[in-house]
């Protein structure tokens, strides 16, 4: 197993665990990612280890090809007729067996989507991040480095110095500052404006105007 697949299985495999402990009631509560609750972001997660391409189209051709609204209408349908313990069950086979697009997705975008989208269910409830700072770097990295065309935060950290404060990363010289840390930062970046209020420095603002300016591009994307 190469080194970004085995921190994927640790981190989905910790995630598993994590999640199980929330009720009920946490399941139902809106996330960060836009218009769905932590029951579909958990759904979105399932789906996305192990959706076929004859459904992925489908969905497409219903939504006039727009992937941000087949992907939300996908994850929602699953979560409308599969309670969070079956998704979880579900998961957990998938992390090991992933299935249709599960198994050609590059893995170092599905560590960003899984850790994101976990961030997406903490955050929203008040709970600390467990993420792994080994997983958090490899998220942040990407961020910055591969071009994503779901999730553009190579362009929104583009002329920016990005410094953590809890992991030992950094990104970019000598130029406006945005400091936080890593959970947030990886959170931002990633188009959530939630945690915006716990960075600092000369360019958080600009990460701001950045994140706006996106969001009146293509409202609703998560």
């Amino acid at each position: 197993m190469s080194d970004l697949r085995k921190l994927l299985h640790d981190n989905d495999t910790r995630f598993v665990n994590w999640a199980g402990q929330l009720s009920d009631a946490d399941w139902q509560q809106p996330s960060l990612c836009t218009e769905w609750r932590n029951h579909d972001v958990l759904a979105h997660l399932v789906v996305g280890y192990r959706a076929s391409g004859t459904e992925l189209g489908r969905y497409l051709f219903r939504h006039r090809g727009s992937f941000d609204r087949a992907n939300k209408a996908l994850s929602t349908d699953v979560a409308r007729r599969r309670s969070p313990a079956a998704l979880l069950d579900e998961f957990s086979t998938l992390i090991r067996r992933p299935r249709g697009v599960g198994r050609v997705f590059p893995r170092r975008l599905l560590l960003g989507d899984h850790v994101i989208h976990e961030l997406d269910i903490a955050l929203a409830l008040n709970r600390p991040p467990e993420v792994t700072p080994e997983a958090l770097v490899a998220v942040l990295n990407t961020q910055v480095r591969v071009p994503n065309p779901f999730v553009p935060a190579a362009a929104r950290a583009r002329g920016l110095r990005l410094c953590a404060t809890d992991v030992d990363w950094t990104h970019g010289v000598s130029a406006p500052t945005v400091t936080g840390g890593a959970a947030d930062l990886a959170s931002v970046l990633a188009g959530r404006p939630y945690a915006l209020e716990r960075l600092r420095g000369s360019g958080v603002d600009e990460l701001r105007d950045r994140l706006a300016r996106d969001w009146a591009a293509n409202p609703g994307a998560g």
